[in-house]
């Protein structure tokens, strides 16, 4: 067993960085707030695993919050950048790598027969919102309460994983006139999604939706449900915007989406799109692209979008991922799911839910099934912070937010979660008897 995480070195780093960054970090859930305790800090990760400062190892159970899905530091990927870092970092100007890597994610993704790279996925889902509300004319937007779809002031009403580990239901700083706009719905509830059609329809642009939810843990769908979205928001006449920056590549080559029954009018990409640098993607329908400037009235711009070291990180990515890689990620997390529910029972670990979707999972201390954001919010998070200490402690990094989702990646091998088994089952004990 490791020493208790985290280190000397850490805690150091973590005062230094309180003294210029807000809060010490530039991302909230990295502080540990939600857990408790004092941030690690990594110095490099290779494959399945992060070293701290300290140079303690760790089984990488986050992957960069989904991105990283062929581990850390993929060869492949690194060789990329490192060669067109050499050429040039930066031009502010068209390079072919940019549309290099928008057919690769078309031939994926056909349901973006245009789009766009933007720096992130926060910055992709805004752009969609605008041109929904530039095509069709309309000024409201539905979302579900729990869903995170990055932090533009619209979208911040009942957030999902950071806002809501912080419990604050909206961000201080957006405008009561923004937010009223934005019309919060209940994720899986046709009957109320049904409701506000019938209320506000005619003033709908858009409902943004994550096919499956990956903000308040792992959500699905329920049956029927994206379809229920699909027909309502086009009988009223407002588009569908599938946020796919969590499951776009992650779940499957390509978008998810269409498979799960929602027909989406605008779609968003990021995380694994990127190889691992800050990309984001908006794309859709043809008609509905081209009211974007230069083509038409709905502006967006970004010095940095389209960066060819961005993009030739994306394109080695996207041209890694075979229908091999899927079934090692489907593998990986089904033998990580099947242990932490044995674990739990072995432990008398009560109640415990994990949801699992592919690669993303969702821990819940908390009776199943979890299907909306009450849900969620009924597992206990002073049990998830005890689990997560006693398995940093020996060797695993787990999401520091109960709300988050674990992810896998394809480094990860069968006798790497073997050995994460004396961690997790004391994760599980510091649980159940309430301490670590």
């Amino acid at each position: 067993m490791s020493p208790t995480a985290p280190g000397r070195r850490s805690r150091a780093l973590g005062r230094r960085a309180a003294r210029v960054l807000v809060g010490g970090v530039d991302s909230p859930v990295r502080s540990f707030r939600s857990v408790g305790g004092s941030p690690v800090f990594f110095s490099n990760g290779r494959g399945a695993y992060l070293i701290d400062v300290d140079d303690r190892r760790y089984l990488d159970l986050v992957s960069s919050w989904g991105a990283n899905l062929l581990g850390n530091a993929p060869p492949g990927v690194v060789a990329a950048v490192r060669r067109t870092a050499l050429r040039g970092l930066t031009f502010g100007a068209p390079s072919p790598l940019e549309h290099e890597l928008a057919e690769e994610v078309r031939r994926a993704a056909p349901a973006l027969e245009r789009l766009r790279f933007v720096s992130s996925g926060t910055e992709a889902v805004m752009s969609a919102v605008r041109v929904a509300r530039g095509f069709t004319h309309r000024t409201k937007v539905v979302k579900f309460a729990g869903g995170y779809h990055g932090h533009s002031d619209g979208l911040l009403a009942r957030a999902g994983s950071g806002v809501a580990t912080h419990a604050l239901p909206d961000s201080a700083g957006v405008p009561p006139a923004i937010v009223r706009e934005t019309i919060v719905g209940r994720f899986n509830d046709p009957d109320e999604l049904g409701e506000i059609f019938d209320r506000v329809g005619s003033s709908v642009a858009a409902v943004v939706v994550e096919p499956v939810a990956g903000n308040m843990g792992v959500v699905p769908p329920r049956p029927g449900f994206l379809r229920t979205v699909s027909s309502l928001s086009h009988r009223h006449g407002a588009l569908v915007i599938a946020d796919e920056v969590i499951t776009g590549f992650r779940l499957r080559r390509g978008t998810v989406h269409e498979s799960l029954g929602l027909s989406a009018d605008l779609v968003t990409l990021g995380k694994v799109v990127g190889g691992g640098l800050p990309v984001g993607v908006y794309g859709g329908r043809r008609k509905v692209m081209e009211t974007v400037a230069p083509l038409g009235p709905v502006y967006q711009a970004g010095t940095l979008s389209g960066n060819p070291v961005a993009m030739a990180a994306g394109k080695a990515m996207l041209e890694r991922l075979t229908p091999g890689v899927y079934r090692t990620l489907e593998r990986t997390g089904a033998s990580l799911e099947e242990r932490l529910v044995r674990l739990a029972e072995q432990e008398r670990v009560r109640p415990f839910t994990v949801q699992r979707v592919g690669s993303m999972l969702g821990l819940f201390f908390a009776p199943g099934p979890i299907r909306d954001d009450r849900d969620a919010a009924r597992s206990d998070r002073a049990r998830y912070a005890r689990f997560f200490h006693a398995a940093l402690d020996r060797g695993v990094y787990l999401p520091p937010s109960s709300l988050e989702t674990t992810f896998v990646s394809t480094a990860i091998r069968p006798r790497d979660l073997a050995r994460a088994e004396v961690a997790l089952r004391a994760g599980f004990r510091a649980a159940r008897k309430g301490r670590r």
